[in-house]
């Protein structure tokens, strides 16, 4: 079906549209009054719809753009019941992996048709449920969410649960059995970095760790301890420390290693990320303490800091991006009716050690 429009009866349209009340919103009708067309075939023209002629197209487009249309979104998501809006609740957006996080989710939701409304916890569950409640009354089609450092329960996400407004964790994740958690194996990361250290001879391994509310720090823990129990090494806790694992906490882990007896020290250090690791390293270098030779260190992320410090620091590299694009794409699907969503709760993603001079006591 094909439609064709005079010129005479595009000018004479526009001049009625022209004289209408400055403040009047521009609807299809009055592009379909002011071409001379129907309504249905103006809104096929906006969505370009090949059933409409390339040339009516053109004009349907030209005479929106002149008048001042502008497509009533929120119209057309109460009929659809979607917004074709994501939210996406992170705990802070000032680091390399989150922001790696966010371009992998922000390419796969261009390429699905979802805007993301982004918002951050501060590391504060007060602020996740706020930020949370927020999402919900903007009727987002989904969430994805990595859990603040000190959130005990999910409690506030039954709003979504109860809806059947679908929950994708990831990175920082709660078991439920009506979502989906995309992570990599933090565990069995854990244990090959602590491996590797032991494999370098060293005996006397502390671990940096974070708040074990946290899945990506309790797997890292069990990891790290159940390596030194397969090499028959005692775990101390004296050679475990838990805290926010940021620059000032790897700042404080050096002054309490310093602190020790010179026979209690460490001779590895495997931090849960890279951040407290080379905070560690920069207070022990100092104190005149030599890495590798007297204290290896592993850290754990990838950051881009960890290729700057000297000696470069042995840390396990997973891809942002990647879990950012898997979480939107599957999450994009279930919306479109392409997959469920709770078929698979967990999405396990590659990780791998990456050895530098910094973990490197052995040299042969």
């Amino acid at each position: 079906m094909h439609f064709f429009i005079s010129e005479k009866l595009f000018f004479f349209g526009l001049q009625a549209i022209i004289n209408m009340p400055e403040d009047r919103e521009i609807t299809i009708y009055d592009i379909a009054k002011h071409l001379n067309i129907s309504a249905a075939t103006v809104s096929r023209g906006l969505k370009n719809n090949p059933m409409i002629s390339k040339n009516t197209r053109k004009k349907i487009v030209e005479a929106a753009k002149e008048l001042g249309y502008q497509s009533n979104t929120f119209a057309s998501s109460l009929r659809s019941r979607q917004t074709h809006t994501l939210g996406v609740l992170v705990p802070r957006l000032n680091s390399h992996f989150m922001s790696s996080v966010l371009a992998g989710m922000e390419k796969a939701a261009n390429r699905n048709g979802y805007n993301l409304i982004i918002a951050q916890s501060l590391e504060d569950v007060e602020k996740e449920k706020a930020n949370a409640a927020t999402m919900f009354n903007k009727r987002v089609d989904g969430l994805l969410i990595s859990l603040a450092y000190n959130t005990q329960d999910i409690n506030h996400l039954e709003p979504f649960f109860n809806r059947k407004i679908p929950v994708v964790f990831f990175d920082r994740v709660y078991a439920h059995s009506n979502s989906t958690s995309i992570v990599i194996d933090n565990y069995g990361a854990a244990y090959k970095v602590t491996t590797h250290l032991i494999e370098q001879g060293c005996r006397r391994i502390m671990h940096l760790g974070g708040n074990v509310l946290r899945n990506v720090y309790k797997d890292r823990l069990e990891g790290y301890r159940q390596a030194l129990k397969d090499h028959g090494l005692p775990y101390s806790d004296k050679l475990y420390l838990t805290s926010t694992l940021s620059e000032d906490a790897g700042t404080e882990a050096a002054r309490y290693i310093l602190e020790l007896p010179q026979k209690e020290r460490p001779n590895g250090v495997f931090s849960a990320n890279d951040t407290a690791a080379i905070y560690c390293m920069i207070g022990l270098k100092t104190a005149g303490l030599r890495i590798p030779e007297d204290v290896a260190f592993a850290g754990f992320n990838n950051d881009p800091i960890s290729k700057v410090i000297e000696p470069n620091l042995t840390t396990v590299d997973y891809s942002g991006n990647n879990i950012g694009e898997t979480a939107i794409t599957n999450l994009a699907n279930h919306l479109q009716g392409v997959n469920n969503l709770y078929m698979t709760n967990n999405i396990i993603l590659r990780s791998d050690l990456i050895v530098r001079a910094s973990s490197l006591k052995n040299k042969s």
